[in-house]
């Protein structure tokens, strides 16, 4: 990125601000809730007998993505002691985990803003589509990298208060401006040469950047490769389904992923109209399936684990913390109560008590994403050692 003048900055972060905003920025705030605020009033010490379902869940599962997490964490004096003493910790005993996780860890229950202790669950996973490096065929939908001409202002690097926002635009002479939407790219055919490989489905291709990433067969290279989210044009996240609903083209109950594609399916001459309502676009980079039976890399930077990694707002949960999750199955009021790990993020998770919650790989985790749209509590973990020099400060 080249080196921008302030007064040039300063005008841009108007300009664009008063367009767009990215992944990162649902709503771009005077004051953005602080991460030094937070804790006193959106996390709550509690005690483990108040955390409903904690002895019931088998830990033994927690231990892999707690590890997972400590690749980044033991690099935080807050949890170099307990990243440390899970390495030695006996994987096989329930009662050595469970005793762990109570020694070292503080429950906190977290609240939203105003005050209320619930919220959204909603589900994400790791689609297959079917592709070919070369258009041809039933291969006519592009997935994109990275265009050379997107540019990313990190607004924390100027602006302390601002931290973990971001906003994306693209320099025309000196003046930033927003990036180009969705639709602006259906339409203008800006990014012909920058496609990364082709698939055969509109809205496949429209669901894995919902997701995030995904894994595409490739049918001339005869190999599965994973495809990452590497960035984002930065407009905010819209959906797709609440779109339909306020058409009247169904009911906010019937806003599932799979009539969502019936819909799709059925409506060929407004395909694109609804695939426009959303003017988020996602970028993405190509990278080697080595171990299929791990998830993509979230934000933290580690493998999601499914059915343990969860998305959340960094600004509320710290990336990489165990979240105890109590909610209900998709579409049922069966309890789905457990350990869960903060390693992701997501456009559309927004709030303190807001989870996305990792289904894994294929069509069976697809089912169970599509249909969550739960109501459910949150606690997060804390080391001890962060509790106990906060209470002396």
């Amino acid at each position: 990125m080249s080196i921008i003048r302030p007064s040039v900055l300063a005008t841009a972060i108007v300009v664009v601000l008063s367009a767009c905003t990215t992944v990162q920025v649902a709503k771009p705030p005077v004051t953005p809730p602080g991460p030094a605020e937070g804790p006193k009033e959106i996390l709550r010490p509690t005690t483990f007998a108040d955390v409903p379902g904690w002895e019931k869940d088998d830990l033994r599962e927690a231990l892999p993505p707690l590890l997972a997490s400590c690749e980044v964490l033991v690099k935080k004096p807050d949890w170099r002691e307990p990243c440390m003493v899970a390495r030695d910790v006996d994987a096989k005993s329930e009662k050595a985990v469970r005793t762990f996780f109570e020694s070292f860890f503080v429950p906190h229950q977290v609240f939203n803003p105003d005050g209320t202790n619930n919220g959204l669950v909603t589900g994400y996973y790791e689609p297959l589509l079917h592709g070919a490096r070369k258009r041809g065929g039933p291969y006519q939908v592009p997935l994109y990298r990275t265009p050379d001409d997107l540019l990313t202002i990190d607004l924390g690097s100027v602006y302390p208060e601002l931290k973990n926002l971001r906003l994306r635009g693209r320099l025309v002479g000196n003046r930033i401006l927003p990036y180009l939407s969705r639709a602006e790219m259906a339409h203008s055919g800006a990014l012909a040469g920058k496609e990364l490989m082709w698939v055969d489905d509109p809205i496949e291709a429209f669901f894995l950047q919902v997701q995030g990433s995904g894994r595409v067969q490739l049918t001339d290279a005869k190999e599965t490769v994973r495809v990452a989210y590497a960035d984002q044009n930065g407009y905010p996240y819209k959906s797709i389904g609440r779109y339909l609903v306020d058409k009247g083209e169904m009911t906010l109950d019937q806003a599932s992923a799979q009539n969502i594609k019936a819909w799709f399916a059925a409506n060929s001459a407004r395909q694109q109209e609804l695939l426009n309502a959303n003017p988020s676009y996602v970028f993405f980079k190509e990278e080697k399936l080595t171990d299929p039976n791990k998830g993509p890399r979230g934000a933290l930077g580690v493998p999601l684990t499914p059915q343990r990694s969860i998305a959340v707002d960094p600004q509320y949960i710290p990336l990489g913390a165990p979240v105890f999750l109590a909610t209900s199955q998709p579409g049922t009021d069966a309890p789905l109560q457990r350990l869960m790990f903060a390693q992701d993020t997501g456009g559309a998770i927004r709030s303190a008590v807001r989870a996305d919650y990792f289904w894994g790989f294929g069509a069976g985790a697809g089912e169970n994403a599509g249909k969550m749209k739960q109501r459910g509590m949150m606690w997060a973990l804390l080391p001890k050692t962060a509790v106990m020099l906060r209470a002396t400060r």
